[in-house]
């Protein structure tokens, strides 16, 4: 995971450490120790407050996310190398992490091979809530741009995406704590996934419009645009 342009990079190992790496110099500039096991997925949060610089990293507002064999999501504060939070819930490997933004700044969302897609609230280091639905591991979780009952995407979305061993891409409203707003079947499993807008075509009057396509890859290699 990157941040700050690109100036920085964040890994996760199976040695169990996290690692702050400088890539201008290639460098390592912090290590993270804490998790019992190796690390699957890392996620860098949103600067939090735009008008500070002077962190060590270029703004103290950033902090990292990461899921563990161990089970565990972690979160820690980049300026001191510490663990602020420990998430317990998940019963098997956390596969993905990701931090939201805007409205959603405060929550983490996260796959687990317990099949399961799970919200955590930082404010209160707890879970708020749980999606089932998946018949295999969750390798991959993201925000979606979209909203529900709106035609508009971007801003405030309501909406989360997971994909799974099981073929299967879900959409999940978070407001109703339900899934199958719309389900996308592959054969099989689906690795990762991400949103992507195109952009206008400004010679072409009659197809100006812009949108949001989905980008997947699945286990056998095919790397899928559904939009």
């Amino acid at each position: 995971s990157s941040f700050n342009g690109g100036r920085y990079l964040c890994s996760g190992s199976a040695d169990k450490t996290i690692r702050l790496w400088d890539v201008e110099t290639s460098k390592s500039l912090y290590v993270f120790n804490g998790h019992m096991n190796g690390i699957w997925c890392v996620d860098i949060s949103p600067l939090q407050n735009n008008n500070n610089n002077i962190g060590i990293i270029g703004g103290n507002g950033y902090t990292i996310c990461s899921g563990s064999h161990d089970t565990t999501i972690r979160i820690w504060d980049i300026e001191t190398t510490k663990q602020s939070i420990i998430f317990k819930g998940h019963e098997n490997v956390v596969r993905s992490v990701k931090y939201g933004s805007n409205k959603l700044e405060n929550t983490i969302l996260s796959g687990s091979e317990d099949k399961s897609v799970r919200l955590w609230d930082i404010r209160s280091g707890q879970q708020s809530q749980m999606f089932n639905g998946h018949k295999s591991e969750v390798w991959t979780v993201k925000y979606s741009p979209f909203i529900v009952k709106n035609i508009e995407f971007g801003g405030n979305s309501n909406v989360i995406c997971s994909g799974s061993r099981d073929g299967i891409i879900q959409f999940w409203d978070i407001r109703s704590n339900k899934c199958e707003l719309h389900i996308i079947k592959e054969d099989h499993g689906i690795m990762c996934l991400t949103f992507f807008q195109l952009k206008k075509n400004m010679k072409n009057k009659n197809n100006g419009d812009c949108g949001i396509n989905l980008c997947y890859s699945s286990f056998k290699g095919p790397i899928c645009i559904w939009g």
